[in-house]
């Protein structure tokens, strides 16, 4: 179908997004079209100034406006205790919990030799810098439980080792109020390799 130039671009645009499909683009670029100029300007605002005044945090690697984040400016969190995620959204997500109160460390993705991407292409070198430098007595190793998050724990778990800093992992398996019936194999799995006792 045709459209004119200008809206082919949005809807290009659109495409561009994880989790939007030809359909929706469409639809969100009809529905931006129809939007007043004013929110119009705010968005394209919103978008230009969330990509140029966010950075990394220097420390740990989370997204930030400022040098260092807010977490790793907050002395009275534990520095003892690192938690190493793939992603700023995953610190969010851990911080949602209120349960954590140490530090973090975001790789900024995994390791995946089918995709060319090795340790020192994610945030791993200063990691363990980090450790060099700071008294860090834990890690817990909170990547994805895919084939990447976990190849991404093994290789962090076995590179610290020799330093005497305990490496965790988080525990992976079924998810509170779900039913066995409708759990996969792996899934399943990973609940009986992480069983404790009662």
């Amino acid at each position: 179908m045709y459209y004119p130039e200008p809206i082919s671009k949005l809807i290009d645009s659109f495409t561009k997004l994880p989790g939007i499909g030809p359909k929706t683009a469409v639809r969100l670029a009809f529905f931006v079209i129809d939007m007043n100029d004013d929110d119009v300007v705010d968005f394209a605002k919103a978008l230009v100034s969330a990509k140029r005044e966010l950075s990394h945090c220097a420390i740990c690697g989370h997204i930030t406006d400022q040098e260092t984040c807010s977490i790793c400016q907050d002395h009275t969190r534990d520095e003892s205790i690192i938690c190493v995620v793939e992603d700023s959204k995953d610190v969010i997500a851990m911080e949602k919990m209120r349960e954590f109160n140490g530090k973090y460390h975001v790789l900024h993705g995994s390791i995946s030799p089918m995709d060319g991407i090795g340790p020192e292409d994610i945030n791993v070198p200063s990691l363990i810098q980090r450790l060099k430098e700071n008294d860090v007595k834990e890690i817990i190793l909170a990547t994805n439980p895919n084939i990447e998050g976990e190849a991404t724990a093994m290789y962090i778990s076995r590179l610290v080792k020799p330093s005497g800093i305990k490496a965790t992992r988080i525990a992976h398996g079924l998810p509170v109020g779900g039913d066995l019936e409708y759990a996969d194999e792996v899934t399943l799995a990973k609940s009986l390799e992480g069983r404790r006792e009662l």
